[in-house]
């Protein structure tokens, strides 16, 4: 009797080893029926058993029942909730295994250093998060960044330039929020130093040194410019700031023309004195550090140069000279 209860016992389980071992083995089969990328998205409270289904049925996996021995038998907890890719053959236990990680889909969006909210909402539109409209009713909910800045209207200059990585059904609301989640952060390692200019200010003169120049030795000098400028109640005479009044009154076509020139909008530096009223841009860490940490220096003037870059003088005289050599090297 006790043999027969032996052999019982072992038959059995060499019955659950083979079907153990089957399970592996089928498990470990690569498979995906199309030859195309399967997107799938499991809301929040999917049961395992409806996952399992839909991957079957969709082709990702051959079989629910060995998904599903696979999830119970190796003694797995839970699947994560998301929106998932699956993009070539993988077998069943690599699919399992990206649910128990919650391997979700992203997409990248790239924001550049420089980009105005009008520009980052075309770039949120055309990733597919959400309309350039939705986007920029957004980025009018200035109450998230009204303990640094009390008197913005919108977040222009809060929506830190950086490459995201988002889950694909990501709104408007939270790509907005986490730019200015990263500016806080970018000021925060900054260590920005206690003083009486309004972080208002920094990140306007910021926006300014972005707009002029992507080489990176001459943003403290512009910045230093700008600043001499302004402590003399020199007219800033920023081209940036023309062309953002201009697509304010949605009236740039590519082109500086003396109307822009002579607009009375506050943004116009030709014709107001001081700071524009904001930020006409996102600037990057590196503009955001000139503006705090100007170089010492007396230019009063910079002009763009036949080598590149920018020429900077402190005279007129040095200055209308560089402007000539300029327009000369256009003309060659």
């Amino acid at each position: 009797m006790i043999r027969h209860f032996r052999l019982s016992l072992a038959v059995f389980a060499a019955a659950l080893a083979i079907e153990g071992l089957w399970l592996l083995a089928d498990g470990s089969r690569p498979f995906l029926r199309s030859q195309e990328t399967v997107d799938l998205d499991f809301p929040r409270g999917t049961s395992t058993q409806k996952i399992a289904a839909t991957l079957e049925s969709s082709g990702v996996i051959r079989s629910r029942i060995t998904f599903l021995a696979l999830f119970y038998l190796g003694g797995r907890q839970t699947l994560m909730a998301g929106e998932y890719s699956f993009e070539h053959p993988a077998s069943t236990l690599d699919v399992l295994r990206k649910l128990e990680r919650g391997e979700i889909a992203y997409k990248v969006l790239v924001i550049p250093e420089g980009f105005n909210r009008f520009d980052i909402a075309d770039a949120v539109a055309a990733a597919g998060f959400s309309s350039r409209e939705e986007f920029l009713r957004v980025s009018e909910n200035h109450s998230w960044i009204a303990d640094l800045d009390p008197h913005t209207q919108n977040l222009e200059g809060y929506l830190f330039p950086d490459t995201y990585h988002f889950p694909r059904k990501t709104g408007p609301e939270q790509i907005a929020r986490a730019m200015v989640d990263r500016f806080r952060a970018v000021l925060s390692e900054l260590k920005v130093p206690a003083s009486p200019q309004p972080l208002r200010d920094v990140v306007t003169l910021a926006s300014l040194v972005e707009e002029e120049t992507a080489m990176p030795e001459e943003r403290p000098r512009i910045a230093a410019v700008y600043r001499n400028r302004l402590q003399r109640g020199i007219l800033l005479q920023c081209d940036p700031t023309v062309i953002y009044a201009a697509l304010l009154e949605n009236r740039f076509d590519g082109v500086i023309r003396q109307s822009n020139l002579n607009s009375a909008s506050p943004y116009n530096t030709y014709v107001h004195r001081g700071l524009p009223p904001g930020p006409i841009s996102n600037p990057g860490r590196a503009s955001l550090l000139a503006a705090l940490r100007p170089e010492p220096t007396d230019y009063l003037y910079f002009v763009a140069s036949p080598q590149g870059g920018h020429t900077f003088s402190r005279t007129l005289s040095e200055h209308n000279q560089a402007v000539s050599l300029y327009r000369r090297s256009l003309k060659q």
